[in-house]
């Protein structure tokens, strides 16, 4: 790649060059108190970094630190990553020896049994206090040729010097953009190769434990042990006082020779050495990288199921404790789209092990969401509240590391910012592309049509769910038996969205009188229970009174969990296309379901063992609130009908079959 020159990268590289020019005149020791004194005033210059730094610090030592200790590493971190940047260029000038006289070695057994066998050497090195030094020093053991892996920097005066200074200690440098045939062949002559292997691996990388939660992680150092057959050591740099540094060696991890599962080794050795970095830190933690945002959220496939090397928890004495990625789903704001969404919620789930998801949504939903076992909070939303107090309200709540948005509206993506959350997927729509960080394109229109849970599912695919086993996604229920000498049916003839949708009430009227007589004749009773919002409790109280005193109605007189307990007690239930219809559905109660202006290929319950009505006519389906003409689609459908599919449903009349999505 060519780098683009320009005159502000030819300033900085003065401006690093001048700095040397100080520092080479000053004691060590002014450079320190000088570094961290510069470390800290920038600082306060960098309020991002600050939040970053923080976070990470409350990932790592959540369960250990309070939060003034977390405070204190916070502060000690900037001081300590001044003082680290201007001794490193103090200790780039100083004579050898003089740095040798420095630095102590601790486990040195360890890195001579690891070149012994003469195979090479790979070093699991990392971004610990002046890492520059292991250009300087023989971390690798004496004889053997060190060399390193490194990245090229976007300054090309910048990065000339850099491989200057770095060349002229004896280090042999590769370049990552060229491959890893270089670094093989010298490993293969008996050198050693140091990787920096502590920072995000994006999709390249393993997920497995660093500090408990799972971070993206090279398995570079493991693949070369395994390509070359040389032993793979962590090494340590840990400050040992005021100018003065120790080296720290870990037991090497040798290769076997026969490899029976090579992806498991792989994986293995890399949360080994996660393992050990971690050992490092804790022995001085201001002294990480800690700016470096290493529990990155991945930019699109939040979820983890799609890549390529997956997740590795390795299986020790005592449990590895996973720590939680938090998940907050905004979920849609009508019962029956959130029925809709529920395979969604599910995939999401089964897609990441460490997910904690939490559903923020209506207060009137708050019962349904409660209930569903994939999820782990939920947090509901009063009606009037603004996106800056929805935000407010979620951040009582704790942190999250990103956020989801069923519904397209831009309030819910107004809602995301204000809880700040860091990332923000969803779909574009109604002017909000601006506030999300993963934009997700609507699914192209199938023809057929496809049912609206796939709406969900196509988001919850691009962010990373496994949304192949559709089947088992919208499998809601078992099969129930209806053998009492009661039979239950709750009905819902009403319809918010419109006259349209609905069944005449003297029509349902007509097939309930007629199950009730066929229910008779097998020596059991019909009780109904009419359903509906409190402006239908008049519909409700119509049909009650044709049915007569067989039926109650409880129209307007249930909330949603109301309603949830007083459905479980039913063994069917008659509705038009309505959240009621919906909410059964993933009840795993059967369904009739009568359809009018709709189109049940799209919004048809969820489950089993459902009985879809329609009488299609040359307009449908219209989606009018009301109909333009004669409600030719709902009068056309006889009761007959409607009675016959309530007796098949209940196992009277015909054998109980599934019949699944429509």
């Amino acid at each position: 790649m060519k780098f683009v020159v320009r005159p502000f990268q030819f300033f900085v590289y003065l401006a690093i060059r001048g700095l040397e020019g100080v520092v080479c005149v000053l004691p060590l020791a002014a450079c320190e108190r000088i570094g961290s004194g510069l470390g800290t005033f920038v600082s306060w210059f960098a309020p991002g970094y600050r939040k970053l730094v923080r976070r990470n610090l409350s990932i790592a030592f959540e369960r250990e630190k309070s939060e003034t200790e977390i405070s204190e590493f916070s502060r000690a971190h900037f001081s300590a990553l001044g003082r680290n940047f201007l001794v490193s260029l103090k200790t780039a000038l100083m004579p050898l020896d003089e740095i040798e006289k420095r630095v102590t070695y601790e486990g040195v057994e360890h890195v001579e049994a690891a070149v012994a066998p003469g195979k090479g050497i790979i070093g699991a090195i990392s971004h610990l206090s002046n890492w520059e030094l292991y250009a300087r020093l023989p971390a690798m053991g004496h004889g053997v040729a060190p060399a390193t892996l490194y990245q090229k920097v976007k300054n090309p005066f910048l990065n000339a010097h850099i491989e200057r200074r770095r060349a002229a200690s004896g280090l042999k440098l590769f370049d990552r953009s060229t491959g890893f045939g270089g670094p093989t062949s010298h490993i293969r002559n008996d050198g050693g190769v140091g990787v920096l292997f502590d920072q995000h691996a994006g999709d390249r990388g393993v997920w497995c434990p660093f500090f408990g939660r799972l971070a993206s992680t090279t398995n570079l150092p493991a693949l070369l042990s395994l390509r070359t057959g040389a032993p793979v050591i962590s090494i340590g740099l840990l400050r040992d006082g005021p100018g003065r540094w120790k080296v720290v060696y870990r037991p090497p991890i040798f290769p076997p020779e026969k490899v029976k599962d090579r992806q498991f080794l792989l994986n293995e050795t890399t949360a080994r050495l996660n393992e050990e970095l971690e050992e490092f830190i804790r022995r001085d933690p201001a002294e990480w990288f800690w700016v470096h945002n290493r529990w990155k959220t991945p930019e699109e496939r939040i979820l983890l199921a799609p890549y390529r090397r997956g997740v590795h928890v390795p299986k020790r004495d005592a449990p590895v404790k996973i720590k939680p990625f938090n998940l907050i789903v905004r979920s849609p704001n009508p019962l029956g789209d959130a029925c809709m969404a529920l395979p969604a919620i599910r995939a999401i789930k089964r897609s990441r092990l460490d997910l904690r998801l939490t559903i923020l949504c209506r207060e009137n939903l708050e019962p349904l969401w409660q209930r569903i076992p994939e999820v782990d909070e939920v947090i509901a939303v009063p009606r009037g509240l603004s996106p800056k107090q929805v935000g407010k309200l979620v951040r009582e709540r704790g942190d999250f590391d990103a956020s989801v948005l069923l519904p397209n509206s831009l309030s819910s993506a107004l809602e995301a910012r204000a809880c700040d959350v860091q990332h923000v997927a969803g779909f574009a729509g109604h002017s909000r592309k601006r506030f999300l960080d993963h934009i997700v394109p609507l699914p192209k229109p199938g023809s057929p049509p496809r049912h609206h849970v796939f709406h969900y599912l196509h988001l919850a695919e691009r962010i990373g769910a496994d949304t192949e086993d559709t089947s088992a996604l919208t499998r809601f229920g078992k099969p129930r038996s209806t053998a009492g000498t009661e039979i239950h049916v709750g009905v819902c003839p009403g319809a918010e969205y419109g006259n349209a949708k609905r069944y005449p009430l003297d029509r349902y009227a007509a097939a309930l009188q007629q199950a009730r007589e066929t229910v008779e004749t097998s020596g059991r009773t019909l009780r109904v229970s009419v359903f509906g919002s409190p402006n239908e409790a008049k519909i409700g109280n119509e049909l009650v009174q044709m049915l007569g005193d067989f039926a109650q109605n409880r129209a307007g007189k249930t909330s949603i969990d109301d309603l949830i307990n007083e459905l479980m007690a039913c063994d069917l239930v008659v509705s038009n296309d309505t959240g009621t219809m919906h909410l059964a559905g993933v009840m795993g109660l059967p369904v009739v379901a009568i359809f009018g202006s709709t189109e049940p290929a799209l919004t048809a319950p969820l489950g089993r063992n459902h009985r879809i009505l329609r009488h299609h006519v040359e307009c449908s389906p219209c989606f009018l609130r009301d109909c333009a003409f004669d409600y030719r689609c709902m009068l056309r459908l006889p009761p007959e009908k409607v009675s016959a599919a309530i007796q098949d449903c209940l196992g009277i009349s015909a054998k109980n079959e599934a019949t699944g999505l429509v």
